[in-house]
């Protein structure tokens, strides 16, 4: 962050007077007198204030450029990696579980513009492959809920003969055993794990909340591309990021080297 006066550098100061208790101020004496409020109301985490503070951004704006950088490297790499080694899930050790989950823009305590926020109103079609030791996310932007948008991609993405778990939702049912699935629904209007087999669909409803708590904290769901890029962050972290052996940070390194040459 940098003064608007003079171009030189500034640093966040405490200022109890202030409504966020912070201002930037430049760093030359004569210009004291000089504040910029942070406004926390903008969406900015304290990590991104860190990063404006530290000189790697000067912006709330460059922030979101780099940021839109990273998400279309992750994009990429995801697509390279599904098509040289194919994005399947149900292993023979590892069990399917398929629900939607509906994306939308949430009012606070029920006030705010009802305006065109409501139409932001997007179904999220998850696969979650569960293994011992890891789980893989695939994540599709439907447009309905119906037969014909959802079994296309369990065909396209679960291997054949694998144990998938869901609720009784109709577009699954009498469908997916014909293919040759090892179907296990769950009555959730009777209870959530099934008596007898044992099935439920837990992981994947704890994953909702993972997975819908890092984009609405991003406002990742204000356009259909933008909620599809963080879509693919999310699978990418999952099936890339965290199984490198030097972590999320030496993945994404390693696709930006790829990418850019460096």
């Amino acid at each position: 962050m940098k003064c608007n006066l003079c171009q030189h550098k500034m640093k966040l100061t405490h200022k109890p007077n202030k409504a966020d208790n912070y201002v930037w101020s430049c760093t030359r004496n004569r210009h004291k007198g000089r504040f910029k409020s942070v406004r926390f109301a903008q969406g900015l985490q304290l990590r991104q204030i860190d990063m404006i503070e530290d000189g790697i951004a000067g912006s709330s704006r460059t922030l979101s450029s780099m940021a839109k950088k990273v998400r279309a490297i992750c994009k990429e790499s995801m697509k390279l990696y599904a098509r040289r080694k194919g994005q399947m899930i149900g292993q023979p050790r590892e069990f399917v579980m398929i629900d939607e989950s509906n994306f939308r823009h949430k009012r606070k305590y029920g006030r705010g513009r009802f305006a065109k926020t409501w139409r932001r109103r997007k179904w999220v079609f998850g696969m979650l492959g569960v293994a011992p030791r890891n789980s893989k996310p695939i994540l599709k932007l439907v447009h309905r809920r119906s037969r014909n948008h959802l079994i296309p991609h369990i065909v396209r993405h679960v291997h054949p003969g694998s144990s998938i778990l869901s609720d009784e939702w109709r577009a699954y049912r009498g469908v997916l055993t014909d293919l040759g699935y090892n179907h296990f629904p769950v009555k959730h209007n009777q209870c959530f794990v099934d008596p007898i087999t044992g099935s439920h669909t837990q992981n994947l409803e704890r994953a909702w909340l993972t997975y819908k708590g890092k984009i609405w904290r991003l406002r990742g769901n204000r356009t259909e591309d933008l909620l599809k890029q963080h879509l693919k962050l999310i699978e990418w972290t999952y099936w890339l990021g965290n199984r490198y052996k030097n972590g999320p940070l030496g993945r994404l390194l390693k696709d930006i080297h790829r990418k850019y040459h460096l």
